[in-house]
């Protein structure tokens, strides 16, 4: 319906459009994923400032038209996320969340959660950035959150049972076509999925983010390549890397 919108929104991504605009992709709760158009945004004495760029998360006014891109009328920050914008890392998880978001909920279907499950993760890069914690950490909490976004979509794993004939035992495994772990008779056209990538998995989707598992890399390369499998058989959607290679190598 025309008229006026008012909404939370993260900006997932800004382009530069013409002389002075931007588009932005925003996620938003109520309206999932929108695009829109800041007039003028660029030129020096625009009254948005820099509210705009990737990963605020802003109250923001919206008119909506017949185009389907929307025109951006008011914002007020929320949250700039100011530390992980000093920290290269930090910057390079968010811009991969924000990807990772904007692809698989890329539709105007509305899942809060998966709003409010980006700002968490978005203020837990924040708090943490300029810290002491392991490289390594880094990868296994941006596989922690990927995992939590195949269960907001309906697409999590089975690692309960074999996905193929239900045996809860003796799984060695993992097969994105049958959609999760299969036991050593099924294990045709699977890949091994060692014990410790099998218990980050499961502990990863049952603590919050700020409690992610913590995992030696080979795992987590399972774990990586086990959420691939499972977007590439279900989604037909090929995410970028979870992590740079720069937190891949601690």
């Amino acid at each position: 319906m025309a008229g006026p919108v008012k909404t939370e929104a993260v900006v997932l991504r800004s382009m530069r459009y013409g002389e002075a605009d931007r588009i932005l992709h925003l996620y938003t709760p109520a309206r999932g994923r929108v695009s829109a158009i800041a007039k003028g945004v660029r030129r020096a004495r625009s009254r948005f400032g820099g509210r705009l760029e990737p990963f605020f998360r802003l109250h923001i006014e919206l008119h909506e038209g017949r185009s389907e891109l929307l025109t951006v009328t008011g914002a007020q920050t929320i949250d700039g996320y100011a530390r992980l914008r000093g920290d290269a890392r930090a910057l390079d998880g968010a811009a991969r969340a924000c990807d990772a978001v904007g692809r698989l909920f890329e539709t105007s279907e509305p899942h809060p959660g998966v709003f409010n499950l980006l700002c968490r993760q978005l203020l837990l890069l924040d708090e943490r950035a300029g810290g002491p914690a392991p490289l390594v950490s880094g990868f296994s909490a941006a596989l922690a959150f990927r995992l939590k976004l195949l269960l907001a979509a309906g697409l999590a794993p089975q690692l309960a049972a074999c996905a193929s004939c239900g045996e809860p035992e003796h799984l060695v495994g993992f097969s994105g076509a049958a959609g999760g772990v299969v036991c050593g008779a099924c294990e045709a056209g699977s890949f091994p999925l060692d014990e410790e990538a099998y218990r980050f998995m499961t502990e990863a989707l049952a603590r919050s983010l700020a409690e992610a598992p913590s995992a030696e890399e080979e795992a987590l390369a399972q774990v990586e390549r086990a959420i691939a499998a499972t977007l590439e058989h279900h989604a037909h959607l090929r995410l970028m890397p979870a992590a740079g290679l720069a937190l891949r190598a601690g």
